[in-house]
C-alpha cells in the first residue's frame, strides 16, 4: 500500500539542490573531491575501452542513426551527444566493473561521467565544467540513494538507472551554467525519463547493461531541454506523484540524507572502485574465499560453505538458490553469490574471463557452488557498509571462519591511485589498445581533470 504524501513545501527539494548546484565552482572544491572526479574519469574511460568489442555494445551502436562531434570511447565514428552518452554509459556499466556507493547501493559514475563528457564535447566546455558536472551529479545520485535505502530495489527498479537520470540532469544543467530554477526543472524533466526494472535477474538478459547509458542520455537531453525553457515538476522528488512515490512507495523518504550538509560534506570522496568484475556486495565474500584458498584448502576438502548475509541482498544475489548455483549464462553469474565465491576460489581471481560462457557452465565450478548456501545475519550493516563472513566446514569435520569487515576498494579500504591506474591500463589492454594510445588517452584524462581542454580524439578507434 502506498504511503500518503502531503503537498510539497516551497522551496522544494529540487529547488534547494538547484541553488547549491548553480553556485559550484570546481576550482574551489576540496582537493579530495577534485581527486574523486579525476579517479572517476580515468576508471570510466578504461571500462569503456574494455567493453568496446562486446556484443551488447555492437548492438547499441547499430541503433545510432546520426553522426555528430562526440566521442564514443573506443570507436572511430563520432556520434551525437545522446548516442555517445548511451554507448559510453552502457560500456562503462555493462560488465559490472564500475564504481559503486556504499550506502545505496548505486552505480552513478557510468551515467554521470558519460553525460558530462558528451555535453562538454558537444558544447566545447572545458575540464572545469566536466569536474563540476561530475561532482554535482554524483552527489545528487549517491545522496538520493540513501533517501529510501533498499526500497527502490524492493519495488523492482534499478537505482543506478532511475536515480542517476536525475543526477546526470543536474550535472548537465550545472555544466551549462543554468540558473537554479532551470537546474531544478532539468531534474523535473529527468523524472519522466527515469527507468530500469531488475527483471534481468531472471535470465541474464542485457537490459541492465544499458540502464546507466539510458540515464546518461536522459540527463543530457533533460539539461538541454531545461536550457530552452522546457519545464518539469519542481516537486519531482517529494510530490504526491513524484519520484519516491513512484519508485519507492513503501518506505518513508528521508530527504535529510539528500540535503543535509550538501556542499559542506562530499559523499563522492568515499566512492568505491571495484577490484572485481561482479556485483559489489559479493566482493567481501569472494575475498574470504580467496583467503581460504591461499591457506591451501582445496575444493575437494570442502563439505559446505555458509555465508552470513544481509537480508536486503538475498533477492538479488542468492535466490532462487538453485538458479544462482547453476547460472543460465555468464552475465547473470555476475549477480550470483555462490557462483562468484566459487569461481574466485577456483581461479584465484574474478575478472572478465571468469564470466565467459564456457567457464559459467564448468563442472568444477558448479560442484563447488552447490556446496555454498546462506543464512541471514541481522547484524550485517548493509547497505551502510559491505562486509563478508563465511563458515566453512571441511570433510574432516573441522570448521573455519573467515570475515572481512570492509569491502576492498570501498571508503574504508580504498584502492590507491596506482591501483586505479593499473586497472585503467589493464582494461585498455583487454579492449585491444596499444601502449601508445593508452598513455595518450591517460594524459587527455589528466588534462580534463586539471581543468584543461576536453580532447578525446585519441580515444576514437
Amino acid at each position: 500500500m502506498s504511503r500518503p504524501v502531503s503537498k510539497p513545501a516551497r522551496p522544494t527539494v529540487a529547488e534547494k539542490i538547484g541553488v547549491w548546484a548553480a553556485g559550484i565552482q570546481s576550482s574551489k572544491l576540496p582537493a579530495t573531491t577534485q581527486a574523486a572526479g579525476r579517479r572517476l574519469l580515468l576508471d570510466q574511460v578504461g571500462l569503456c575501452v574494455a567493453a568496446r568489442k562486446a556484443d551488447f555494445i555492437d548492438a547499441l551502436l547499430k541503433t545510432a542513426l546520426s553522426d555528430g562531434t562526440t566521442t564514443a570511447i573506443g570507436h572511430s565514428r563520432p556520434l551525437n551527444p545522446y548516442d555517445a552518452s548511451l554507448i559510453n554509459g552502457s560500456a562503462a556499466h555493462g560488465e559490472d566493473f564500475d564504481d559503486t556507493f556504499e550506502g545505496g547501493p548505486i552505480h552513478s559514475g557510468s551515467a554521470v561521467v558519460p553525460a558530462a563528457l558528451a555535453l562538454a564535447e558537444h558544447r566545447g566546455l572545458d575540464g572545469h565544467a566536466v569536474v563540476k558536472g561530475i561532482i554535482v551529479g554524483m552527489e545528487i545520485s549517491c545522496r538520493g540513494s540513501m533517501v529510501a535505502p533498499i526500497a527502490i530495489h524492493r519495488a523492482g527498479f534499478h537505482p543506478s538507472g532511475v536515480l542517476s537520470a536525475l543526477g546526470a540532469a543536474a550535472a548537465g544543467a550545472a555544466m551549462l551554467g543554468l540558473d537554479s530554477n532551470k537546474i531544478a526543472n532539468a531534474m523535473g524533466i529527468a523524472g519522466s525519463f527515469a527507468s530500469g526494472i531488475i527483471e534481468y535477474l531472471s535470465d541474464g538478459s542485457w537490459t541492465k547493461r544499458f540502464h546507466t547509458g539510458w540515464a546518461a542520455q536522459s540527463g543530457v537531453r533533460a539539461a538541454l531541454l531545461a536550457e530552452t525553457g522546457f519545464t518539469g515538476p519542481l516537486s519531482v522528488f517529494e510530490g504526491p506523484h513524484g519520484f519516491f512515490q513512484a519508485f519507492a512507495p513503501n518506505k518513508e523518504p528521508n530527504y535529510g540524507e539528500l540535503l543535509d550538509d550538501l556542499g559542506t560534506r562530499y559523499v563522492v570522496d568515499g566512492i568505491a572502485f571495484k577490484p572485481l568484475a561482479c556485483g559489489t556486495m559479493i566482493h567481501p565474500y569472494i575475498d574470504c574465499m580467496l583467503e581460504l584458498q591461499a591457506e591451501g584448502v582445496k575444493s575437494d576438502d570442502i563439505q559446505s560453505v555458509v555465508a552470513h548475509v544481509a537480508e536486503g541482498t538475498v533477492h538479488r544475489l542468492w535466490e532462487p538458490l538453485d538458479n544462482k548455483r547453476r547460472v543460465q549464462n555468464g552475465y547473470v553469474a555476475k549477480f550470483s553469490s555462490p557462483y562468484c565465491m566459487a569461481v574466485g576460489f577456483l581461479d584465484g581471481k574474478v575478472g572478465f574471463a571468469q564470466f565467459d560462457e564456457h567457464r559459467a557452465h564448468a563442472a568444477d565450478l558448479i560442484a563447488l557452488a552447490e556446496k555454498i548456501s546462506y543464512v541471514i545475519d541481522p547484524e550485517n550493516p548493509y547497505p551502510n557498509r559491505y562486509t563478508g563472513r563465511i563458515t566453512v566446514t571441511l570433510k574432516d569435520g573441522s570448521v573455519i571462519e573467515k570475515a572481512r569487515p570492509n569491502f576492498r576498494g570501498g571508503a574504508h579500504l580504498p584502492l590507491s591511485d596506482d591501483d586505479l591506474t593499473q586497472k585503467y591500463r589493464d582494461n585498455c589492454r583487454y579492449g585491444g589498445w596499444d601502449e601508445q594510445r593508452i598513455e595518450t588517452v591517460e594524459q587527455a584524462v589528466a588534462m580534463v581533470a586539471a581543468g584543461g581542454a576536453v580532447n578525446f580524439a585519441a580515444a576514437r578507434g
